[in-house]
């Protein structure tokens, strides 16, 4: 099903789409950091992802995208976008959280998704757009290096 001609509408999610935003979620959750990070709670989308995705549908500073095919959401993205601080007097726009099913990537889906998030931060007055990836998923590094990120800062860590 990776052919690019299978279009998804990208649109800002709706109050209708909080169960299938949830369930987006979950599956980002379980596929990327439940596999990656055991310090995350790959619970979290079923226990506090409605009232967070609700939370957003209104609010200027948070953006809530579903991409939508055959009247099925396939994929989600969630920005938000930050001032500055007297130490980094920039706008900031962070894409929090993205994820297109498996059997719908490689459909431009998720470039879309990407291009919708960086035309609104640059509505939004941003200065720069971030994402956060694991350094273990190769394959969301090069994902987001082909939508123009590049790296910028890298978190070294350890268990204790």
């Amino acid at each position: 099903m990776n052919d690019h001609h299978d279009q998804a509408v990208v649109r800002p999610a709706r109050p209708e789409d909080i169960p299938a935003l949830v369930a987006s979620s979950a599956a980002l959750f379980a596929e990327d950091a439940g596999t990656r990070d055991a310090t995350v709670d790959v619970n979290w989308p079923h226990v506090h992802g409605a009232e967070r995705f609700a939370s957003g549908l209104d609010d200027p500073a948070r953006l809530l995208l579903v991409a939508e095919r055959a009247g099925e959401v396939i994929g989600h993205l969630a920005g938000e976008v930050a001032d500055g601080s007297a130490r980094r007097p920039v706008k900031i726009a962070t894409l929090l959280s993205m994820y297109v099913r498996p059997a719908h990537r490689g459909t431009l889906t998720g470039a879309r998704l990407v291009a919708d998030f960086l035309d609104w931060a640059r509505k939004q007055g941003a200065q720069q757009a971030e994402v956060t990836a694991y350094a273990a998923n190769a394959d969301a590094i090069r994902f987001y290096e082909r939508n123009g990120f590049g790296p910028h800062t890298l978190t070294l860590g350890q268990s204790l």
